[in-house]
């Protein structure tokens, strides 16, 4: 006889955000679109920003430090499910990635589970699945599809903070996150100390659970990802290689070579490449200074009782035609989501400007690019095809979003 599927793991899903209003309110909107039957948010935010989307039955906690790990800390704390997922406030959860992430779960032997990341642009990798030294650096693993790994050579696979998920009790039994980070390499550090406490355990690589990842201004980054201060990365990184044995060297020409990027594509003065790789030497030394204590044992209080989200069944729009034909598009996608759909748009120019794909403030998926453009990852600059080609392929690229 076969035996049905298990139930889907109640799953508490924290979003930090601070002082970022517009991209949590998308974030959020992508959140509440989501197919999973039993999520619950839980909004960790400054008081500006807690109150966003009244209408979402969100647990919401005013914290308004910039301190990552101590605010994840305060998502746990409120977190009921028995899975807890996270994911950044300029981040966007593609349809179906909640239950894409948290399947895996399923097997007893899983305690975190790390989905694939797509670049702003929406259509480009920004990270996939890695393993993790006990410097901090990672290195690619070549999967072909999903898979459930074990820590390997003292190297477990990585999880990035904007698209990952923890057995809720493991977390509570390693301490949580470490404060001490203030943030950069604070979910690395979670599964490093996690595969020293459950060496046996497995980690999900889910390429299905799929974000994607905008670069918002923060407290030490610019618009566009410009670094306005590396301090706190490289005395995050002297902590982790202290606590785990590593070294952190490779952190400066890994920032190096990311602010030599920005130079080129004339998003940093040249002249200010020195003075941040001068914050970046101060934080190193600041790390090296820091003696990295054991977290103690978790003792916060039980949290408040699981709030799911009401889940509404999501049929999908798919829409399509040249971009001079938006406003009509956009006319019938608007009606569709009013009327409880998934509605997409691919709108085509005729010519070679690569695509991108975005979540719009109406609530539906668009994809815009040329007919000729690269679309996917790996895709050649001029991709040439027939209009009927383009359609039926782009046509799966979105609505394969909602069925993985």
């Amino acid at each position: 006889m076969v035996q049905p599927p298990a139930p889907p793991a109640r799953t508490s899903i924290v979003i930090v955000s601070r002082h970022r209003p517009q991209a949590l309110e998308r974030c959020l909107t992508a959140l509440s679109r989501q197919d999973h039957p039993a999520i619950e948010i839980v909004l960790v935010a400054d008081p500006g920003s807690v109150d966003i989307c009244p209408d979402l039955p969100l647990k919401r906690c005013v914290f308004d430090q910039p301190n990552i790990p101590a605010a994840r800390n305060e998502g746990i704390a409120l977190s009921a499910g028995e899975v807890i997922a996270f994911i950044d406030d300029d981040a966007l959860a593609v349809p179906g990635w909640a239950s894409a992430l948290t399947a895996p779960f399923a097997d007893s032997r899983v305690l975190a589970a790390a989905g694939f990341t797509r670049g702003p642009d929406g259509l480009s990798w920004q990270a996939r699945a890695e393993r993790l030294t006990a410097s901090g650096q990672t290195r690619p693993i070549g999967l072909d599809g999903a898979a459930l790994l074990p820590v390997e050579g003292g190297e477990p696979v990585n999880t990035i903070g904007t698209n990952c998920a923890f057995r809720r009790d493991a977390l509570l039994r390693i301490g949580g996150f470490d404060p001490a980070y203030g943030y950069y390499l604070d979910e690395s550090d979670v599964n490093m100390r996690m595969a020293a406490r459950f060496p046996q355990a497995l980690t999900a690589v889910v390429p299905q659970a799929q974000v994607i990842h905008g670069l918002a201004p923060g407290a030490d980054r610019k618009a566009g990802g410009v670094p306005g201060d590396l301090t706190r990365i490289g005395r995050s990184a002297a902590i982790f290689a202290r606590r785990h044995g590593g070294g952190p060297g490779w952190v400066r020409e890994s920032q190096r070579r990311r602010l030599l990027r920005h130079m080129l594509a004339g998003r940093l003065d040249p002249c200010a490449v020195r003075p941040l790789l001068a914050t970046l030497e101060r934080g190193l030394a600041e790390g090296r200074r820091a003696v990295p204590a054991p977290l103690p044992p978790w003792d916060r209080p039980d949290p408040p009782a699981f709030r799911p989200l009401p889940m509404r069944p999501l049929h999908e729009v798919f829409l399509a035609g040249w971009h001079w034909q938006a406003r009509s598009l956009r006319a019938r996608a608007a009606a569709a989501v009013a009327e409880g759909a998934l509605a997409m748009i691919l709108l085509l120019t005729p010519g070679f400007l690569p695509h991108r794909m975005l979540l719009t403030e109406g609530g539906w998926w668009e994809q815009r690019g040329g007919l000729w453009g690269a679309s996917r990852p790996g895709d050649s600059p001029v991709f040439l095809t027939s209009w009927t080609k383009r359609i039926s392929r782009e046509r799966g690229n979105l609505l394969d979003l909602s069925a993985k």
